[in-house]
């Protein structure tokens, strides 16, 4: 079905934007990828792959994990979202553009047994 390559990326939900964004570049040493100010994120550079930062949401009380994105190879993603519904996983949403550390491309959410958020991105 498809290949699995390693992280691409993993979205934080933050109670301080600007306090969260200055510790990553201060302590972590990340640098600033891009801001896509439609949807309120901060996207920074760790090495090969991106820590991004959302605002918390009042549900999301200090913040948290919003979702991780795995880098895979896969040729038809749509064929694997369709082989992946008749497996009964819960597939979120259809197949969409979207920037990760390897560049835009297309992915897919999915949800695990316990209801935690992945994205499973095709590396560009």
């Amino acid at each position: 079905m498809f290949t699995p390559l390693g992280l691409d990326h993993v979205v934080f939900r933050v109670r301080d934007q600007a306090r969260s964004t200055r510790f990553y570049q201060d302590v972590l040493g990340c640098s600033l990828e891009r801001v896509n100010e439609k949807f309120s994120l901060v996207q920074l550079r760790f090495g090969e792959h991106l820590i991004d930062l959302l605002p918390a949401r009042a549900e999301d009380g200090a913040g948290g994990v919003d979702h991780v994105c795995l880098s895979i190879r896969c040729p038809d993603l749509a064929a694997m979202a369709r082989e992946l519904r008749s497996r009964g996983v819960a597939v979120d949403g259809d197949v969409v553009q979207r920037y990760g550390a390897y560049g835009d491309g297309p992915s897919l959410y999915l949800r695990d047994p316990d209801g935690h958020a992945l994205e499973l991105k095709v590396r560009a």
